[in-house]
């Protein structure tokens, strides 16, 4: 099983210290979304409960190969999102997910090799649940494995950041992601990269979901807001009947765009009519209001303030 190619040091890296038998007891692979962490884990983790691995990869047809196939192994513990005792699930790992981790954690493994844990996402632990975390991090058990993967690691304490050896994965030069969505089959590479914000896997995903389409779409609404044209709250019952979040980030992206065109004499793409601290500012709202539908507040009334101050 190969990697990404950006993943090549880190895996090399990885390896050597595992040759040196020098593997730490936890791991933190950090990084944006779409990098390939999860695909990194899965990878090293099979690689390490192998019976008859090469050279960290594993042979896919062992015992502990199958059980993982199977989801079965002993040995290999995943922990995410739990659900509360009326069966909705978690918006964050809780303290008693964690006790039960280091109680498993705590003994024996069945194979007599390695045992290994994962949290995902650990920057979704609350504050009782890392601090019980860090008692499993301070006194590991012997041949135990755990891995954190976290999208926004500064959320983590540091208590917990520090206990770690931290891998991280960082946007790849721009020929060799084009490279790669090109051998992905991704039709639009540069424009799909250039939408993604120079994020390989989130372009894939993108282009495989219609995003470029959306990417437009936005533009044409900001153009045309910005023209006189257009209701505004037909704009937001749009935005919010598909991926308003992503339309969101595009329209972040339409604003620095726009400030660029200005600073370089290009004519501006959504002509808007406010000056560039006015756009600045309103960069900084769109990236709130994204911020802010992940919480409690409507929608309708975030996107339609944001657009209230748009001209």
């Amino acid at each position: 099983m190969s990697g990404m190619p950006w993943h090549v040091d880190a895996w090399a890296r990885l390896q050597a210290t595992h040759a040196r038998d020098a593997l730490p007891h936890a791991l933190l692979l950090a990084g944006p979304t779409g990098l390939g962490k999860r695909a990194f884990l899965e990878r090293f983790v099979r690689g390490l409960l192998c019976e008859r691995p090469d050279a960290g990869e594993a042979c896919g047809q062992c015992r502990s190969c199958l059980l993982l196939d199977a989801g079965t192994h002993p040995d290999r513990v995943t922990l995410s999102y739990g659900l509360r005792k009326d069966g909705v699930q978690r918006s964050e790992i809780v303290v008693d997910q964690i006790r039960g981790l280091s109680a498993r954690l705590a003994t024996s493994s069945q194979f007599g090799g390695w045992q290994v844990a994962s949290i995902d996402p650990a920057d979704a632990m609350n504050v009782a649940a890392a601090n019980a975390l860090l008692k499993t991090l301070e006194e590991p058990a012997r041949q135990t494995m755990l891995v954190l993967v976290a999208d926004a690691p500064w959320r983590l304490p540091q208590t917990i950041r520090s206990r770690c050896q931290r891998i991280e994965f960082a946007l790849p030069a721009r020929e060799q992601a084009l490279d790669w969505l090109q051998a992905e089959g991704v039709g639009s590479p540069a424009a799909a990269l250039d939408a993604a914000g120079g994020n390989p896997g989130l372009a894939r995903a993108w282009a495989q979901h219609g995003a470029l389409d959306r990417r437009q779409e936005v533009r044409k609404d900001l153009a045309a807001l910005a023209a006189g044209r257009g209701e505004a709250m037909e704009v937001v019952r749009r935005w919010l009947d598909s991926e308003p979040e992503q339309r969101l980030w595009f329209a972040a992206q339409a604003t620095v765009d726009e400030l660029r065109a200005r600073a370089s004499g290009q004519p501006a793409p959504l002509s808007s009519g406010l000056d560039e601290e006015a756009l600045a500012r309103w960069y900084e709202h769109a990236n709130r209001a994204r911020d802010a539908l992940r919480g409690p507040l409507r929608g309708d009334l975030l996107l339609l303030d944001l657009l209230g101050r748009w001209r």
